[in-house]
């Protein structure tokens, strides 16, 4: 770390498991002098926040790309959110509510962002926090025959229908059935076109070893896959009105085997362990190393919106 640069260190915020390094960014000029620096520190620290800089698109599209390069587009969507300007997007528009269970994101389709970027345009009045976790703390913590039971990955469903989820239109980002079905079958997902839409599934890994690092990192989505995310209530009436293949998401085992509550229940602890979360402020730009890192949303009150770019 330069000089200049500690000058400009606020201070690591953070658990013993967690932790964010938080830099008093001055402007675009800065984040450009201390590109490869800041790159570092994602690479094999996983997280850090840009604090001071203005709450706008223009700066924020162009740190984006000083850091990680060009944006992506959100493809094989899961959740519902609105494009902003370009590849930037709102973050997923969940009622206030309702919190976000930790997850890395698409870490259940067959390609994922490299680098998320975060920015507060408008901090909630109360809570709505962007919690964050550290991967290889998960795996580290979880009990080794938990990890057994997920070696071989796994299984995501989806059933598209209009009216419940998204529609597989929308998380497909096409009205082309050809080009939804080269998409499966490309990425090694099975389909099936049902009278109310469409089914698919597939499996794809639990943990990995990440590649600069090495270390291996709990890299899923089974916790928010799994209709028991949803709450009691509204999974089992979900249950009540549709079979279990016709659920809009949920998740198994690799062989298809249900995952009992109780191991659903470890990784949540694991994750309330891991998590630190901060409050936002507008301005704010947190950049986070997809894979070694995991974050979610708490609820909130008042007025939100924060913006999301991943490269």
């Amino acid at each position: 770390m330069t000089a200049e640069l500690t000058a400009n260190l606020g201070h690591i915020e953070g658990n013993d498991h967690t932790k964010l390094a938080v830099y008093a960014a001055t402007g675009l000029d800065w984040v450009r002098a201390h590109r490869e620096t800041l790159q570092d520190r994602l690479r094999e620290h996983g997280a850090i926040l840009l604090r001071g800089m203005p709450a706008d698109l223009t700066v924020f599209n162009q740190v984006t790309e000083e850091i990680g390069g060009s944006l992506l587009t959100y493809t094989e969507r899961s959740t519902p959110r609105s494009a902003v300007s370009g590849n930037i997007y709102t973050s997923t528009e969940y009622p206030p509510a309702e919190s976000i269970p930790m997850h890395n994101e698409s870490s259940y389709s067959a390609h994922w962002p490299d680098r998320l970027f975060f920015l507060c345009d408008i901090a909630a009045e109360t809570g709505g926090a962007t919690p964050i976790a550290d991967s290889r703390a998960m795996y580290r913590l979880l009990p080794e025959d938990l990890r057994e039971r997920f070696a071989g990955g796994v299984t995501y469903t989806r059933a598209f229908r209009e009216g419940l989820g998204l529609s597989w239109q929308e998380a497909f980002q096409t009205e082309d059935r050809q080009a939804v079905e080269d998409y499966c079958t490309a990425n090694g997902q099975t389909f099936e076109w049902t009278d109310e839409g469409l089914r698919t599934r597939h499996v794809r890994p639990s943990f990995v070893a990440e590649p600069h690092t090495g270390g291996m990192v709990w890299f899923n989505q089974a916790n928010l896959f799994h209709v028991s995310s949803l709450g009691e209530e509204v999974s089992e009436a979900l249950l009540e009105l549709y079979p279990v293949e016709d659920l809009p998401r949920n998740a198994f085992f690799a062989d298809g085997s249900p995952i009992p509550q109780a191991d659903l229940d470890t990784v949540k602890a694991a994750y309330d362990e891991v998590s630190y979360a901060f409050p936002w402020r507008p301005g704010d730009i947190m950049v986070i190393n997809n894979m070694l890192m995991a974050h979610g949303r708490e609820p909130f009150t008042g007025k939100r919106r924060t913006l999301v770019a991943m490269t």
